[in-house]
């Protein structure tokens, strides 16, 4: 019987992230209260309480369950014999994932659109664990290429990390704004490419 309470619990934890993922992505994470959550969610108010102590509890649990699976998909094999072509596809998965993942696409854009970084929202405006892993993860990469003589002499490894960390940040924000032209869409892969060519000795 326990078991089953919890596993009704988390039914509802779940529940309730995704109205408000839902939520968030219509009115914007401001404008959004947690009255306006359970009711979207068909529960009280008092049940998202249970769960979440705040809108800022909720907000980083919709964040972590949507990374999650873009963390699985963004993998580094340090045997790689090819490191360049192994931050080439990292990349690409990432693009990917927004294309495969609608929950996933949904709360970047909120992340970027949809939310003002003020008062308690302020806090999130610091790079999470997830991040600082991925950034270390491409200078070990770079690092690698340049042991095996792949790189051009223009920068170190951790400097050339950080570039395509903001690379990748950017293009992400441009694929998810839908720009008329639809340009950094249809051209993700290629921007990638290119950004990886760039540094190919």
């Amino acid at each position: 019987m326990v078991r089953k309470t919890k596993e009704e619990a988390e039914v509802t934890r779940r529940h309730i992230i995704k109205a408000a993922r839902r939520i968030f992505l219509e009115c914007g994470v401001g404008r959004t209260s947690l009255e306006k959550i359970a009711a979207a969610a068909g529960v009280t108010r008092g049940a998202v309480y249970w769960h979440f102590k705040n809108k800022m509890e909720l907000f980083f649990a919709m964040r972590e369950e949507a990374t999650l699976p873009l963390l699985d998909r963004v993998v580094f094999d340090e045997g790689d014999d090819d490191p360049l072509g192994g931050i080439e596809r990292a990349l690409r998965a990432i693009i990917h994932t927004l294309l495969d993942e609608p929950q996933t696409r949904e709360t970047f854009e909120i992340l970027i659109f949809k939310c003002e970084y003020v008062d308690e929202l302020s806090p999130m405006m610091a790079c999470t664990p997830g991040q600082f892993d991925f950034l270390q993860q491409l200078t070990d990469a770079y690092a690698r290429a340049a042991n095996k003589g792949q790189l051009r002499a223009v920068a170190t490894p951790e400097a050339l990390a950080y570039d395509t960390f903001l690379f990748v940040g950017g293009l992400v924000r441009q694929w998810l704004s839908g720009a008329p032209d639809q340009r950094f869409r249809s051209g993700a892969s290629a921007f990638i490419r290119s950004h990886i060519a760039l540094r190919r000795a």
